[in-house]
């Protein structure tokens, strides 16, 4: 990612982080009416699920300018997935979710720059937690 592209993620975040709530909303939403195979995998209050998306999400997008810094709670992270039932190929249609729920949510907001960005940082964590959970697997 650019420096540019940091930026960018960072304050289109700070716009969203006030609707939290119905953004995490949204996202379950979207991601279990592109993706229904993975609604079994949520068990429990969905606006607490909600809570810790955004959450991770504000960790994710705060420590960019220092990857190093967020990527060992990322491994940790794609490994516990695994112990929920995720597979890799999960990965793509929560990304996707991602991108369409930033658009709802920032409107005119999402420029096309904007949204290059989100999909580079989403491509280098996926791409990080994909590694570190099934690597060894392949």
């Amino acid at each position: 990612m650019t420096p540019s592209q940091v930026d960018l993620v960072q304050a289109s975040f700070a716009k969203v982080a006030p609707i939290a709530e119905p953004a995490a909303e949204l996202f379950y939403g979207r991601l279990f009416d592109i993706a229904p195979e993975v609604k079994p995998l949520f068990h429990g209050d969905m606006k607490e699920q909600g809570r810790k998306l955004m959450t991770t999400l504000a960790v994710v997008v705060n420590g960019l300018k220092a990857p190093e810094s967020i990527l060992p709670a990322a491994k940790s992270l794609a490994i516990k997935h695994v112990g929920y039932g995720v597979a890799a190929e999960h990965y793509a249609p929560v990304g996707a979710a991602l991108i369409w729920t930033l658009e709802q949510g920032l409107g005119d907001a999402f420029t096309a720059e904007t949204r290059e960005a989100w999909i580079a940082a989403y491509t280098l964590l996926s791409g990080v937690m994909i590694a570190e959970a099934y690597a060894k697997a392949a």
